[in-house]
Formats: structure tokens, sequence, C-alpha cells
């Protein structure tokens, strides 16, 4: 692992980049800031690396323009209605930073704007944070801690977390990912994606908590398809939260093969849900991309494993609440392989 020094936050933060690369030919750099992904290399079907991963040269990318790319999310990720949810007897209040109707992400800062502790554990990256009680508007002290791994082509990441008082947790990561290396959009790339029920949407893009089969749907990928195929057929594109059959966990749920490099990506998860993101509102305006990117709209591809969003507000979904004494787990590994 290889440790670097990735700038200054305005606050005085030191913010630090680690190199992970494995014997494959893959190579990911994670900075302390929001626990991003910054950049992630994958050979082509000719043996040549490439840059697959949203990511911003230098930090500035990151603090001066409001993203989450490659970012850890939490400690709720999603959306919640109203910013508003119940727990043990209380009634929270949390920022309204999309739109005035709708808790994305966290919050105004969430996890994905924070600097975390980092450092080498038995090769893998260790971030840690401490998410004070009240925090966003959450209820107690949160202990967070992700490990990113890279081995034999495989990227993973495990999340651990821990509370002294009962609240909500839904972590994620929001990388973003173009396997040919944004030559073009991904409108071509072929997705798989096992599930076989999505979370309704209503008009802000939370779920009503109407659980709808794929079946017969523009989102059904259980045959693998390219994505631009059926995407015109919805308004906004796709960004719904896929549902896994009971039983699934910690198999190869997705895959998405890009044709023109023969890059695959698969995605194994121990989550209930996929979150599938077409990168509906990229439209060119991020600055400072790793080799003069522009990401426009389409250009990249969100697979988000997580639990059901907005499920606190909903309780015939499975439940997000953690209590003292519990640990929140999860495992995610996204394999990067070529043909």
């Amino acid at each position: 692992m290889r440790q670097e020094r990735f700038g200054i936050l305005p606050n005085g933060g030191e913010v630090e980049i680690f190199t992970l690369a494995d014997t494959t030919g893959v190579t990911a750099r994670i900075a302390n800031y929001g626990g991003r992904l910054v950049s992630l290399e994958a050979p082509d079907r000719t043996g040549r690396p490439e840059e697959i991963g949203i990511g911003f040269a230098s930090l500035a990318g990151y603090t001066e323009q409001r993203h989450y790319c490659g970012a850890l999310v939490g400690r709720v990720a999603n959306r919640i209605r109203n910013g508003k949810f119940k727990l043990a007897g209380g009634e929270y209040s949390l920022a309204l930073n999309s739109g005035n109707r709708v808790h994305l992400h966290g919050g105004d800062l969430g996890f994905s704007f924070r600097l975390w502790k980092a450092g080498e554990d038995n090769g893998r990256l260790r971030l840690d944070y401490l998410s004070p009680d009240g925090e966003e508007g959450y209820p107690g002290n949160l202990a967070v801690t992700v490990w990113y791994g890279l081995r034999d082509g495989d990227l993973s990441l495990e999340y651990r977390a821990t509370t002294d008082r009962t609240t909500i947790v839904n972590l994620t990561n929001h990388a973003f990912f173009n396997l040919n290396s944004f030559r073009r959009d991904i409108l071509a790339q072929e997705l798989r994606l096992t599930a076989d029920s999505y979370l309704k949407l209503d008009p802000d893009l939370v779920p009503t908590g109407e659980v709808a089969p794929v079946s017969g749907t523009p989102l059904d990928f259980n045959a693998a398809k390219p994505i631009g195929r059926d995407i015109e057929k919805l308004a906004n594109g796709y960004d719904f939260a896929y549902i896994f059959p009971a039983g699934t966990g910690d198999k190869w749920l997705a895959e998405v093969f890009d044709p023109d490099s023969g890059r695959v990506m698969s995605v194994a998860t121990d989550q209930p849900c996929l979150q599938f993101y077409s990168g509906n509102f990229l439209d060119g305006s991020l600055s400072g991309g790793l080799h003069g990117a522009k990401y426009p709209r389409r250009s990249a591809f969100c697979l988000e494993a997580e639990k059901h969003p907005d499920a606190i507000n909903h309780p015939h979904l499975p439940s997000i609440i953690l209590n003292p004494g519990e640990v929140y787990s999860q495992t995610t590994v996204y394999r990067l392989r070529a043909r």
C-alpha cells in the first residue's frame, strides 16, 4: 500500500490518498476524505489498464464541487421522505438537502464530506469515523469502520458499525463506473441483474413503499441486455432499488460487460438491494476529472449495495434499526475481469 499527500482541507485537515494494487493489473486509489474511491484502473482484453471510475485529479475536485462520486455514504444512504422518522418513542427531523422534501445520503455533510482516520490493516485500507450523537439529526454515537481490500481483481468493501443508542444505519459506496474508460456513454454496456422486484418511486425519487415485480417491465435485467435498450421507456432513466430474492446474499448478483473493451464487472453483496443508477443527472459540468474527462449524462453507472431505502418509514420493509449491543455489517465485492 502506498500513501501520499492529497491536499489540505479548508479547516486544515490533511487528506491522504492510498493506493492498492494487485497482480492482475487492477489499481485502486482511495482518499480518506469521504472514504472516496478516487481512481480504479482495470485491464481490458488486451491487458491494457485504463481508468474506469469517476474521479478527480486534485482535492479541489471534491471540496469545490458538490457530488458523491466514489464516496462512502451514511448514516443512511439514499432518500428519506421529508427528512422525518420516528424511532424508540422519539421523532427526528433531518436536513432537507435535495429539494425541500427529501433527505439525501446522510444530510448536508453526512459521511461523504468528513475526514476519516486511515491506516493499513493486514494489507487492507482501514477507515474509521465516529459520528457523534445528533450529527445531521441522527441519534446515538455511531462508530463506523470500513475496510477496502484488493486481491486477484476483487475490490472488496467491508463495513462495521456500532452505536450506544438506538439509531438507523444504511451504508453504501457511491462509486461511478464506465467500463469503456469514458470513450463513450454506458448505453451499449450489457447489464445482468438477478433481482425479481424493485421499489416504486414517487416524483421526488423516494420509494413509495410498494414492491413491484420487474418482470414485463423495462427494469427487468434478469437476462443480460444493453443498458440503453429500454432506458427511454422510463421518464428519467434508471435510479431504482432492485430487491433480490431471499437467500441469494453473497452470490454474484449483477454483472456488467462492455463489448468494446471486454471488461466485466461482477458484484456480490450480502445486502438485500442494489441501487442501479444510470447517471441521469450527470451533465458534463464537473471539472477536474481524471484524464480530462467531463462526465456528461449517462457516462457512468452506479451499483450501490444497501438496505431498502426509506425503510424506516415503511414498517413492512426490512428494518434498518441498529440497537446498542448489535453490530451493523456489510460486505460487497466488485470483481474485475476481461473476456
